[in-house]
């Protein structure tokens, strides 16, 4: 079994590209889309249709009901899943999606996090007070690992806080006696890149596909059945959208903010996964299948 992993950012055409490459070479799919997850987003997530994905394995699609949060864990299952199918089948693995920080954490994996009575720890992070001195009680405990954070992170202030009390060790020693393992061993990463205003473009076909197929009314009975305090209310699509379904949008607007901000979501795309992976193929859709082609 092999793994190739093709990325691209949002309108670049890697859905399209991995499934031509599955049909013909015998792969399954695995998405790291985060919201192709979720069952009854398939209109703003711009999954493949049911007859697209005929035919093909694909993982990490329609595995969550709208109220289920995604996490990493469940990622991990999933590419776990994706990988014993591929070995019983003598196929390859395609790991395709915009969602980067996914694929960094299967090929950097996860420290192990320490077993801890919550409550008890948790109470002795209040009694530090609010989060500026957490802050600064971290600083104190740990500047090298405290440089990393902003202040105002709270997430990670928190979690490093709780290393220190549930082990009495900075963070920077508790990662250092648990080192990362590594949870893909061997990935080939490509990616599709494109010139900027033939990528903006396709993000407004994309766009206007979106709202032409029913991308309001996806959302309106997102909204009546499951309210917005979930984390795909956030995404873009959506969340222009319940502007416009609040009266805070003008409809004149909608199709322009979103190709905007997916257009914004694009160049934070390209820089992660330039910074991040370092050592990968670029080029167009035809250069990569000719790539792979190679290998398969």
């Amino acid at each position: 079994m092999k793994t190739f992993a093709i990325l691209g950012s949002s309108g670049s055409g890697k859905t399209a590209l991995s499934l031509e490459i599955a049909q013909e070479k015998k792969c399954a799919i695995l998405s790291l889309d985060s919201l192709s997850v979720y069952r009854e987003i398939d209109i703003i997530s711009a999954k493949p249709t049911k007859e697209e994905m005929q035919g093909i394995w694909h993982f990490g699609i329609d595995i969550l009901e709208p109220i289920q949060p995604h996490n990493v864990q469940i990622f991990i299952q999933e590419y776990q899943r994706a990988k014993s199918h591929c070995q019983e089948t003598n196929k390859n693995l395609l790991i395709v999606g915009g969602t980067g920080f996914y694929l960094k954490m299967l090929l950097d994996g996860l420290s192990c996090f320490p077993a801890f009575d919550k409550q008890k720890v948790d109470l002795q992070i209040q009694l530090l007070g609010n989060l500026e001195s957490q802050y600064d009680f971290l600083c104190k405990i740990d500047s090298i690992y405290a440089a990393k954070l902003k202040p105002t992170d709270t997430y990670r202030i928190h979690k490093a806080l709780q290393i220190y009390f549930a082990t009495q060790k900075s963070p920077t020693q508790y990662f250092k006696e648990n080192q990362q393992t590594p949870i893909i061993q061997e990935c080939e990463i490509y990616e599709i890149t494109l010139k900027r205003e033939i990528l903006r473009q396709r993000i407004i076909q994309r766009t206007q596909k979106m709202l032409e197929n029913g991308a309001i009314k996806e959302t309106e009975n997102l909204i009546k059945k499951y309210g917005k305090n979930y984390q795909w209310a956030k995404s873009i699509g959506i969340k222009e959208i319940i502007g416009f379904l609040e009266n805070t949008l003008q409809e004149s607007e909608l199709e322009s903010l979103i190709s905007t901000h997916t257009a914004q979501l694009a160049k934070r795309q390209r820089t992660f996964n330039k910074t991040q992976f370092r050592e990968h193929f670029c080029g167009d859709s035809k250069e990569i299948w000719r790539e792979i082609s190679k290998k398969i």
